[in-house]
């Protein structure tokens, strides 16, 4: 079994289920500086997971689901939002860590993540809500987790326990190319997990394959600092160690099913 599975900047991600469903997480394309595509350009979208509210998570949400229909898994404060801006409530389902929902023939997991989520509303009242990462059960030996802006914490051993993902994205690096979107005093100088601790989140994980993000440019240091200490664990351990794979935003990879995988730590 095989998902077709294209990278589209920062933590933006579209999945081609064997049976033709389009999914798109965390779907920042349309103000995403380097996204290859457009919005527009998803005719038929079958299903929009959303893990926080955040303009480069939450992103395109609401053209794409008023413009297709598409159902929309995520947070309350989301629901709340969308339902606002008319996307109408039985289209949204909302979800926090532990309940499992069923959409669109597949089973979505929200899990554990640590981390904030918070918007302003059109009434220009601010609300905020649980972020949630998710692990998509594509298949039984093909299970992939999105990370949702988490930090490092050591229940992702938990999760590796529980729902086993073969494959996954974690976020070690905050790309330059739109730190300039947020403002504040003094400047931000670390992700949510660095380049250490996203290897060893792929490591608790238990990930056949961790695919780095929060990024467009796959060379930058982060990125290559977290391949290397990545292939320090395979020259270690190849057997059970994580493999990674560094995506350029537009790239698609095949997710192959691991039938079999025994996780690092098991």
């Amino acid at each position: 079994m095989a998902v077709k599975m294209r990278f589209l900047g920062i933590a933006a991600y579209e999945f081609i289920t064997q049976d033709g469903k389009r999914v798109l997480m965390d779907p920042f394309i349309d103000s995403s500086p380097l996204c290859p595509v457009k919005s527009a350009t998803f005719e038929r979208v079958d299903l929009i997971i959303v893990s926080h509210a955040p303009f480069d998570h939450l992103g395109d949400t609401e053209e794409i689901a008023r413009r297709t229909g598409a159902p929309v898994v995520c947070g309350g404060e989301i629901k709340n939002y969308l339902i606002a801006r008319g996307i109408p409530a039985k289209q949204i389902q909302a979800t926090v860590w532990g309940i499992a929902i069923e959409v669109a023939g597949l089973k979505v997991y929200p899990v554990e993540n640590h981390h904030w989520s918070q918007l302003k509303m059109p009434d220009g009242s601010f609300a905020s809500g649980v972020p949630n990462a998710y692990v998509v059960y594509f298949e039984e030996n093909l299970r992939f987790y999105h990370y949702g802006d988490t930090a490092i914490f050591s229940d992702l051993c938990l999760i590796r326990d529980i729902h086993r993902p073969t494959h996954g994205c974690l976020g070690i690096s905050n790309a330059p190319e739109i730190l300039d979107m947020v403002t504040g005093p003094g400047k931000i100088i670390t992700a949510e997990m660095s380049p250490m601790e996203g290897a060893l989140a792929a490591e608790w994980l238990g990930l056949h394959t961790a695919f780095p993000c929060h990024y467009y440019d796959p060379h930058c240091n982060d990125v290559l600092d977290f391949m290397q200490r990545i292939k320090k664990l395979e020259q270690k351990d190849g057997l059970t160690a994580p493999k990674a794979v560094a995506l350029s935003p537009g790239e698609w990879y095949t997710l192959k099913a691991v039938a079999g995988w025994q996780p690092r730590y098991q």
